[in-house]
Order: structure tokens, then sequence, then C-alpha cells
């Protein structure tokens, strides 16, 4: 969590440091999104491995998450090239794809970590697009206008982010409703057999 609250701020910084600074502070940004999935990981390994796992350590899993990507998310809709209600709102779909996944589990059907737009799957989005920014030459960072409304890069990103979100929570939410419908027929066989 303290890697990715340490991204949110460094890709916030790039709006307002001046180049190099600005490419220092995208690269630490990426990198520090790869370090938070690599803590993410080697916490569960371990836990797993130790046979460790719990409730309570799941819980203490879970929350640190939530933060980490709403973290980056805001980060970058700050950062150069972002556009803040982008981040914000990327920010609380990413929340909401991974609300889904726990309704789904606590009522039963498990852990669904279906795509496109998991967390992977966003960490590689921030990380791709904190490399381009800190190494393409200022030339290549291309501003899009649409409806009068400039953005660049970064607010692209993070549209494409909660595009992706809304259709994996959907899908999560139709797969979770399937699993859990087949559950209920097992349980309630017919009377007409």
């Amino acid at each position: 969590m303290v890697a990715a609250i340490a991204a949110g701020v460094v890709f916030a910084l790039t709006s307002i440091v001046e180049l190099p600074a600005e490419r220092f502070c995208w690269i630490a940004g990426g990198l520090l999104c790869q370090i938070r999935l690599l803590c993410n990981l080697f916490d569960g390994m371990v836990a797993i491995q130790r046979n460790l796992a719990s409730p309570i350590g799941e819980l203490y899993n879970e929350v640190p998450d939530r933060v980490s990507d709403v973290a980056i998310m805001i980060g970058l809709g700050y950062a150069a090239t972002g556009i803040p209600t982008a981040g914000w709102l990327a920010g609380l779909l990413c929340v909401f794809v991974a609300y889904v996944r726990a309704m789904g589990k606590a009522a039963g059907a498990g852990n669904d970590f279906c795509g496109p737009m998991a967390k992977p799957q966003r960490m590689a989005l921030a990380t791709l697009l904190a490399f381009y920014m800190g190494l393409a030459p200022i030339g290549y960072r291309t501003n899009f206008q649409l409806f009068q409304i400039e953005f660049g890069m970064a607010a692209l990103i993070l549209v494409g982010i909660s595009a992706g979100c809304i259709f994996t929570g959907g899908r999560r939410l139709l797969r979770i409703t399937k699993q859990l419908n087949a559950k209920q027929l097992e349980g309630n066989p017919s009377d007409n057999d």
C-alpha cells in the first residue's frame, strides 16, 4: 500500500515539476506500481507456503488493495496529461470490480478474478503509461480533443481503465450469477424427477 500511495504521489507530481524531474517521476511511478504488485504476490505466497492464511489476513490483504487502486488512479488523474475527474472515476470503478468479486465470494460463488480489467491489467496499463511518458520524446506525447475538451495520454488510459472496469464488473456479475444459479439448482432438485 505504501508503494501504491507513493506511486500516486509521484504521478501527481508530474504535473508540477519540470523536465527532467517529470520523466523521473513517471518512471518512479511505474516502478512503484510493479513493487505494489510484487509485495502483494509475495505476501500471498508467504501466507500460503507457511499455512498462515486466515480470514483476518484476507481482510488485511483486501483493504490495502482498495486503497492502493484508488491512490494510483487518483494520482494518474492529477498527473501531467491527466484529468482529475477521470482519476476519481477510475478509482471508484476499480473498487466496484473488487466489490463484485468479494460479494460473489461472500454469496458462495468463490473468487472470480476474470478480466479484462482486473488488478494486473490495470497495473500493466498504468506501468506502460508511466514508462512511455518517462521515456518517449516530448513530441510523441499526443493530446486528443473530444467535444472541446483536450486530454492527454494519462486521461486516455484512465478512460480505458474505467470502460474496462465497467465491462469486467458486468462480466463478473454474470459469471457469479451463473455459478450461484447452478448451486441453487443442485441444492433444489426438481420434484418432476
